[in-house]
């Protein structure tokens, strides 16, 4: 089997080490970056499986280079590692496209297996192998692909943007819960990752509005309803 390959951004020196030997040993293939500078020059170059990326750090923070990377890469997984815990770190985090957050100290066993479970979500193993694509009124959902098609225009959505969109549309014109939502996804239903889904709910939106007979409802405590006008 092939070792995932991790890109590291991570400006403490004992940290970085301890998380890149602690990586090394589960058979990751890791590329260490001390500032998130040197990460964006790099990226490209790398073809990384996942990245870790610290929020503080010189020359370049983790979420404006999270912002760079999310413009030619929707894709690849996101985890922030940083000592800022604050609800509003953590929703601007999400804002930008990532997967996961952990705050610092964390367990490495934590870690680990936060890793692996966006891995195996996001693998080439994909989303849902029994169907393809879903027709959304005027538009096709390529879940393979992780692409809305309207016309000749296409747009690439995130791996959590396409999970969302995909269980609503398994649940079309029903409720789909928020807990069944978040668990589906995000592999937890805490109030971070439901303040993150509202975040993803409204780009969804955004994707899907130029067909007017389409609506994401919000069911008052219990969750949304992707409504589709056939007529």
């Amino acid at each position: 089997m092939n070792k995932k390959k991790l890109m590291l951004v991570e400006d403490d020196i004992n940290l970085g080490n301890i998380i890149f030997d602690n990586l090394e040993l589960h058979n990751y293939e890791v590329i260490l970056f001390r500032n998130g500078e040197e990460a964006w020059q790099n990226y490209e170059k790398g073809k990384f499986d996942l990245l870790l990326l610290d929020i503080m750090m010189p020359k370049r923070d983790g979420i404006s280079l999270a912002r760079e990377i999310r413009k030619v890469d929707p894709l690849v997984p996101i985890i922030f590692l940083t000592a800022k815990g604050l609800k509003e770190d953590k929703l601007q985090g999400f804002s930008v496209g990532a997967d996961d957050y952990l705050t610092k100290p964390f367990e490495m066993e934590e870690l680990i297996v936060r890793m692996e479970a966006i891995l195996k979500r996001t693998s080439k193993g994909v989303l849902m192998d029994s169907i393809k694509e879903y027709k959304i009124g005027k538009y096709t959902f390529n879940i393979k692909q992780r692409t809305l098609i309207l016309g000749e225009s296409q747009s690439k959505l995130t791996t959590k943007e396409a999970g969302l969109l995909e269980q609503l549309c398994i649940q079309k014109n029903n409720i789909l819960t928020r807990e069944i939502a978040l668990k589906a996804v995000w592999g937890s239903d805490n109030y971070f990752t439901g303040r993150s889904m509202d975040v993803y709910i409204t780009k969804i939106r955004k994707f899907l509005s130029e067909d007017p007979a389409i609506e994401i409802q919000n069911i008052h405590g219990e969750g949304y309803r992707l409504v589709v006008d056939e007529a």
